[in-house]
């Protein structure tokens, strides 16, 4: 049998959040791969609470005791964004693996300096952009590689956030000031533009506005009213580097509209990208139903996905990608192969992110990085 990577995992609720309905899934369908090792959280009685309920043997009193630790082969980073510079960068300094979930860091800057750390650390560092692992975008990637719509002329992508809406989580109240890093544009977009990298390549020039249109929020819980400071409303005007035009647009919330809608247009035929989970219109979660009409027809029909794309956790909605993560993780682990996105991938998104934000704020077309 071979070896099993013992991880530890940092920001684990034994109730709710990310790394329960995700990372847990996904860890315990790739046991013979995987071993859930360990926790560590704010205190050792969350940590305790955590272990407990997903049975995992250790509860570490504090990140530096997890990270120390000689049974910890991977650290596993699921805090929320102001925490993830503090945290990764222990694990690096400490000589672990890491995944670390997307955004990287709060703002360029951060995922600057974590992407030279891990660098200079010579360490595996992955990060969470788990759309690049759907395996619909992969099946996408692959007819626009193959020819399936000829010379792609253009691109339209029209999204929605679960929250920056009318109601909102409690757990996501942080998420509605820009400076805490968890915005419209870094999480809902950051997912999308990797996913649109994946498959036509990548952004080199934007043109962006970013909204704030919504003053309040309320807590769905409580009705507590919440100030939204950070835009609500994304529109990008982007020219790939392979010329192809993009047009993007992320609303917050869930409109009664289209919620996800991802068309290639091309010289022969096009692509129509649309969300199968209505409460999760998320590129890098929901399922996706791919349509296609070729020159000629009239119309729209489904393509069936086919099964060597698939590895599992189908009905693990929130898992499934993150899984496939993993799963890259794991054959990088064992023979030193580039497959999962790694820090230096994550800080060419950042670089993304920084020019949209650069181009809002200057109202000038910006080259990226």
């Amino acid at each position: 049998m071979e070896k099993r990577f013992r991880v530890g995992i940092v920001g684990l609720s034994a109730e709710r959040g990310w790394a329960t309905t995700a990372h847990i899934p996904a860890l315990r369908a790739l046991s013979d791969v995987f071993e859930l090792a360990g926790v560590a959280n704010t205190s050792l009685a969350s940590a305790q609470a955590a272990g407990a309920a997903f049975g995992i043997p250790r509860a570490f009193e504090n990140v530096a005791e997890l990270v120390a630790s000689p049974d910890i082969d991977v650290v596993v980073v699921t805090v929320k964004v102001p925490y993830h510079r503090e945290v990764v960068a222990a694990a690096l300094e400490a000589g672990k693996s890491v995944y670390c979930e997307w955004p990287l860091g709060n703002g360029i800057d951060e995922a600057t300096e974590l992407a030279e750390l891990a660098k200079k650390k010579g360490v595996l560092a992955v990060a969470g952009t788990q759309a690049i692992a759907s395996p619909e975008v992969e099946f996408v990637r692959k007819l626009v590689t193959d020819g399936y719509v000829g010379d792609v002329l253009s691109s339209t992508y029209i999204g929605a956030g679960f929250s920056w809406g009318e109601a909102i989580p409690r757990g996501d109240a942080y998420a509605m000031d820009s400076k805490n890093g968890a915005t419209l544009l870094s999480v809902i977009g950051g997912h999308a533009i990797a996913a649109v990298q994946r498959v036509l390549g990548p952004l080199q020039e934007v043109d962006a506005v970013l909204s704030r249109r919504r003053q309040t929020v309320s807590i769905a819980e409580t009705g507590e009213s919440v100030p939204m400071n950070t835009p609500d409303h994304v529109m990008i005007n982007s020219v790939l580097a392979s010329g192809v035009p993009l047009s993007l647009q992320l609303r917050g919330g869930l409109p009664r509209g289209t919620r996800l809608l991802w068309e290639i247009n091309g010289t022969e035929g096009d692509l129509r990208i649309t969300a199968i989970v209505e409460q999760a219109p998320v590129v890098n979660i929901s399922p996706l139903r791919v349509e296609a009409g070729r020159k000629g027809q009239d119309g729209y029909h489904e393509l069936e996905v086919p099964q060597s794309y698939y590895f599992g956790l189908d009905d693990e909605v929130t898992g499934r990608n993150v899984a496939g993560i993993y799963r890259l993780m794991a054959n990088d682990l064992r023979f030193g192969t580039h497959t999962a996105p790694n820090f230096d991938d994550a800080l060419a998104l950042h670089k993304v992110l920084d020019a949209i934000e650069q181009s809002d704020e200057t109202g000038r077309r910006v080259r990226v990085g």
